[in-house]
């Protein structure tokens, strides 16, 4: 990080940007899964960081969460993140080696907060983490009974 900016300031724009919103972070995606996502209702809604492009000099507040908390937890690619103001979930898309389809993330969004793979709570001017579910789980529990 370049000398001169406040870790504080980089926490407070990206909650101001991202709060109350989803990221999915990624390497590049299967042939026909963006399409899929964007069919989805809300699809279209999801922020996308590509690992692929390297960060700037000096890191957006994006780039600067993702590489230094985020990356560190070493989760399976692709996740998505459910941003709180005091919290930010995360839970890998996998199911063994295969990517779920799209329409699996809002069920995965709506249970984020009792079923996930790492949550990074905020301290000032950064995250602590603490792990979830086994990196091994990602079961998603459809209650089709409830309406």
């Amino acid at each position: 990080m370049q000398a001169g900016i406040s870790p504080l300031l980089l926490q407070q724009r990206f909650l101001e940007r991202f709060a109350r919103r989803s990221i999915i972070v990624h390497a590049g995606f299967a042939p026909g899964w963006m399409a899929e996502l964007l069919k989805e209702p809300g699809g279209g809604g999801h922020f996308r960081l590509d690992l692929r492009i390297p960060p700037g000099t000096p890191p957006s507040p994006i780039e600067w969460v993702i590489h230094r908390f985020v990356l560190p937890l070493d989760l399976p690619l692709p996740c998505i993140l459910r941003v709180d103001n005091d919290a930010i979930y995360l839970r890998h898309l996998l199911h063994g080696e295969v990517v779920g389809h799209p329409s699996e993330i809002l069920w995965m969004l709506d249970s984020i907060r009792e079923r996930y793979h790492a949550r990074l709570e905020a301290v000032a001017g950064g995250y602590r983490s603490f792990t979830g579910m086994p990196r091994a789980e990602n079961a998603i529990e459809y209650d089709f009974t409830q309406f």
